[in-house]
């Protein structure tokens, strides 16, 4: 339990902040889930579509320390090759 003024406010920042960042976080995680789904279904130009979306919000989630940036960048490689994969 934080004792001094200081530390519970700094506890009450992070709550803020926490629950800010599980919202950006499952945000990132849907635009994601909707590429994978489109490329499961064999969908191309549904998947590129997808991948329009959801590459700004890996991004977004990486300069806001939610994710590492080569971690989205990753994502963002992989999901690509996998649509890439769909054309041939």
């Amino acid at each position: 339990m934080a004792n001094t003024t200081s530390a519970k406010k700094a506890t009450r920042k992070i709550a803020r902040r926490t629950a800010v960042n599980k919202s950006r976080r499952t945000q990132m995680r849907g635009a994601v889930r909707n590429v994978e789904e489109a490329i499961k279904t064999g969908d191309r130009a549904a998947a590129a579509k997808a991948l329009a979306a959801a590459e700004p919000a890996l991004m977004r989630a990486a300069q806001r320390n939610i994710i590492h940036k080569n971690n989205a960048s990753r994502k963002v490689s992989r999901l690509t090759a996998q649509i890439a994969k769909l054309a041939k």
